[in-house]
């Protein structure tokens, strides 16, 4: 199977299985998705186990382990998801709620991580699997980090206070970036490496502060070109190069690029609605088709 192959097939479930919760289920989109994709999974998992089901078990093994799941999710997807989330939220809201917003994505994320990692741990070994304490910290940081939008969707559904609403979609784009150092302190333990408290505490800062300043340096400078254009096309092309150019230059840099695209979001996010002299910086057709154009991409990823 060919990358346009796998990505069509991709593409293709995520529009039946939107349908399907849109028409039937009616869960907030990206929680019908995933069910839907684990009643899937566990019905290929029956078909597979059974003698007719083995070549179509090998067949989906050789294309699982074809896709490099570190680079297509933690250097692709995540990049788009975090843009897209960040670039609807108000500063002003989040600078309010700062104390809460980093203590939720910090101490929220690691304390989640290890609860995460002792259900793991007990459920693993309750069924007959031997998995290692470390595997399943890694598990528990890879999986603690939310959805920023779908947050902010489940919020507005319930009528949540807005303080409420600031509080946890900050949180949910922060901890994108708390969890991904921890994951990668967890991978080099396990890889054997012997970080100390020092070099964690070096590796944050260096990632987290590092990230924000090339992500704001990177928003900052999109700005000013897009305060230079009145034609949605190139600004919404603009921005696109902004979350996975940005996303890739902070990789290359070895900084959060995480934390990084958030904080570019957010200042491309509170130019959509500035004015100048009186004047928007962007058109009303503009903002448009900009929040159109990157709801889509949060919801295809």
């Amino acid at each position: 199977m060919t990358w346009f192959e796998l990505i069509s097939v991709l593409v293709v479930l995520a529009a039946l299985f939107s349908y399907l919760n849109h028409r039937y289920i009616k869960l907030p989109t990206t929680i019908g998705v995933m069910l839907i994709a684990l009643g899937l999974s566990l019905a290929l998992i029956l078909v597979g186990s059974t003698p007719a089901g083995a070549p179509f078990r090998n067949q989906a093994a050789r294309v699982v382990n074809a896709v490099d799941f570190d680079q297509a999710l933690l250097h692709g997807m995540l990049a788009l998801l975090l843009f897209a989330g960040a670039l609807h939220l108000d500063t002003a809201d989040l600078l309010r709620e700062r104390v809460p917003v980093l203590v939720l994505s910090i101490f929220g994320t690691v304390l989640s991580t290890f609860i995460v990692a002792g259900l793991m741990y007990a459920g693993t070994r309750a069924v007959g699997l031997r998995m290692s304490m470390a595997s399943c910290v890694l598990f528990g940081a890879l999986i603690s980090p939310t959805d920023p939008i779908s947050v902010l969707g489940i919020m507005k559904r319930v009528g949540a206070p807005k303080r409420l609403e600031s509080q946890l979609a900050g949180e949910s784009l922060f901890n994108d970036g708390i969890g991904a150092v921890f994951f990668m302190v967890v991978l080099e333990a396990l890889a054997g490496g012997h970080p100390t408290a020092g070099g964690v505490a070096w590796l944050l800062a260096k990632e987290a502060l590092g990230g924000a300043a090339v992500g704001w340096a990177a928003g900052w400078c999109t700005n000013r070109l897009l305060r230079r254009v009145d034609n949605y096309q190139v600004e919404v092309l603009l921005t696109l190069a902004l979350s996975m150019g940005g996303y890739a230059l902070m990789d290359r840099l070895h900084v959060s690029a995480p934390i990084g695209i958030v904080v570019a979001g957010l200042i491309v996010g509170q130019w959509r609605t500035r004015l100048t002299a009186g004047t928007p910086v962007l058109s009303l057709k503009t903002r448009e088709h900009l929040d159109t154009f990157w709801e889509l991409i949060d919801e295809i990823m």
